[in-house]
């Protein structure tokens, strides 16, 4: 919960904008600003202060105890114009709450975390634990000195830059054994192990919770990187495993006894084939999924001598590699999505063409390992793409436009497979980017076709653009010329000119959204191929398409054509 303060109208006023946007995060906390203060602190994980700075700090002082625990701060000016981000940057979310307050306020979000002002992601905001001198390794690279990775297994990690060898003065090491950090050195805990738990009714907590806590001490084994729990369905309301997961702090998963018993096990069993429809639980839920059986079936032991009353496995299940396919849009930084550049951010390796490349460089994060490329070697950019993702890393492939037309995407899906996560993140088409600056050409159906012959067969190409023109659709073609293609375009324009009249208006733009754009608006009769290019894209209306004021307008239906004159 975020609890919200104000002492005036204007803060009041800012608050309850905060608190109309997001009426289930936050609380309004009215009276005497003090007690407002003492009391969101003590009841909320963040609070965002419309004070000023130097208000704010002498009513927290008092209050603050330990950077890991002490809900993070954010202070708002009495104008409006800044979100700082005050206390608990890091650990209490103050830095991303900082820039979502800027975002919904029109404010300038501040923030002075050494790591976020460098664009360095810090060590103990990687989603998972980290143990040891966080402060020392990360002055380290912040100050450029060799700090080593060494990872017991392979885990997506966002771009940090890791640059030393074994020996160095600092490491950051990534591991799920139950080892202690040494002098300069960083422990990553990731969520790598799965325990599979079995359960009697009536099993209490303390038994399951032993069982489990012992298991993984014996295997060396670290409970911090304990991902979740898993049983059979039928145990989802045991309360003593229920209870378990609770005191480790993790989630409990459960599955269909169908699933757990189509795993194959080590060691089945008949007892839970006959209670619960599955000759394996610990074993099967923790296997489920894939990896690595560190810890068999063990039983729980009881003081008393009576049978025991749970079982629990652990394996440990790889860390997937992550591919994101990234559309930069038409060119305008105004026109990369937020959530492309947060994917820009994240990458630990960036691969894309060399001239896509060089318009976002400047957002990569330190650490970033690119992999570019020229021109016609878009499969060869999918398989490196593919193979990075595989090795367990956080991969971006980039595209213009939207990556997914006529782009990086169905390459990179095509070599792709279940073992990594695929996202997809849209950008804006260079179709969708021309239709704005020639009006709205793309009011009704519309099609999009590249008269490019490298990759289909022209005869493929012209049934596809007869069919567009026979079924009255707009036409956006892109890839229109080149100096070695220099008559497809006249070709596919006779074959629209067969079912249009030589007035239907046609919208050629060169460049879309870049400076050095240009805009243009012909008919089909008037257009010269020889002006067009390949970075041009060329959209021809239906017979309903009109110019109104110079703007092309397709209707989106046919009634207007009806009651023109």
């Amino acid at each position: 919960m975020i609890g919200l303060i104000s002492a005036t109208a204007a803060g009041a006023a800012a608050r309850d904008r905060l608190a109309a946007a997001w009426p289930d995060r936050t609380r309004v906390y009215d009276g005497p600003v003090r007690e407002a203060v003492r009391s969101a602190f003590a009841e909320c994980d963040r609070l965002v202060c419309f004070l000023a700075t130097g208000a704010t700090v002498r009513l927290l002082a008092p209050l603050l105890d330990d950077k890991a625990t002490d809900p993070g701060v954010v202070c708002v000016d009495e104008g409006g114009r800044f979100a700082v981000s005050l206390v608990g940057g890091h650990g209490g979310g103050a830095n991303e709450l900082a820039r979502e307050v800027g975002a919904l306020l029109g404010a300038e979000p501040v923030v002075t975390t050494a790591t976020d002002a460098v664009g360095l992601p810090g060590l103990d905001t990687l989603g998972f634990p980290a143990e040891g001198a966080v402060a020392a390794v990360s002055r380290a690279l912040l100050d450029g000195e060799p700090v080593a990775l060494e990872a017991d297994f392979a885990w997506p990690l966002p771009p940090l830059p890791f640059a030393g060898a074994a020996g160095s003065a600092h490491v950051v090491r990534l591991t799920d054994r139950a080892v202690g950090a040494g002098p300069g050195e960083v422990l990553l805990r990731p969520p790598s192990l799965v325990v599979g738990v079995g359960a009697s009714r009536g099993v209490p907590a303390e038994e399951v919770i032993a069982l489990v806590e012992g298991a993984l001490a014996d295997a060396g084994l670290s409970a911090a990187s304990i991902a979740h729990l898993a049983t059979v369905d039928a145990k989802a309301d045991e309360a003593g495993v229920v209870e378990a997961a609770r005191h480790l702090g993790v989630p409990l998963v459960t599955y269909p006894a169908g699933e757990l018993a189509a795993v194959e096990v080590p060691n089945p069993s008949g007892a839970p084939l006959a209670a619960v429809g599955t000759p394996s639980v610990a074993e099967a839920a923790a296997l489920l999924g894939g990896g690595e059986l560190l810890v068999p079936k063990r039983k729980s032991e009881r003081a008393d001598g009576t049978p025991a009353m749970a079982t629990c496995a652990v394996v440990r299940r790889p860390g997937r590699g992550r591919l994101a396919v990234v559309g930069l849009g038409p060119g305008a930084r105004d026109l990369l999505t937020p959530r492309a550049e947060a994917e820009l951010r994240g990458a630990a390796v960036l691969v894309g063409l060399d001239q896509y490349v060089d318009q976002i460089r400047d957002l990569l994060r330190p650490g970033t390992r690119v992999l570019e490329s020229g021109l016609g070697a878009e499969e060869e950019r999918a398989r490196t793409a593919v193979a990075e993702a595989r090795r367990g890393r956080t991969v971006a492939l980039i595209g213009s436009g939207d990556a997914g037309v006529y782009a990086m995407a169905s390459p990179a899906l095509a070599e792709a497979s279940d073992d990594i996560d695929v996202v997809g993140v849209p950008g804006v088409t260079a179709a969708l980017a021309a239709a704005a600056l020639l009006g709205a050409p793309l009011g009704h159906d519309h099609v999009s076709i590249s008269l490019s012959d490298l990759h289909t067969p022209w005869e493929v190409i012209e049934r596809r653009v007869r069919a567009a023109a026979e079924a009255d659709i707009v036409v956006t073609f892109y890839n229109p010329r080149s100096r070695g293609r220099d008559w497809q375009l006249p070709k596919a324009l006779g074959i629209l000119a067969e079912h249009r009249e030589p007035v239907t208006p046609v919208g050629v733009v060169r460049n879309a959204s870049r400076p050095d754009g240009t805009t243009r608006v012909t008919t089909l009769a008037g257009l010269d191929p020889a002006s067009v290019d390949m970075m041009t894209v060329v959209t021809v209306g239906n017979t309903a398409t009109r110019l109104i004021a110079g703007r092309m307008v397709t209707p989106r239906g046919y009634r207007w054509q009806e009651e023109t004159p």
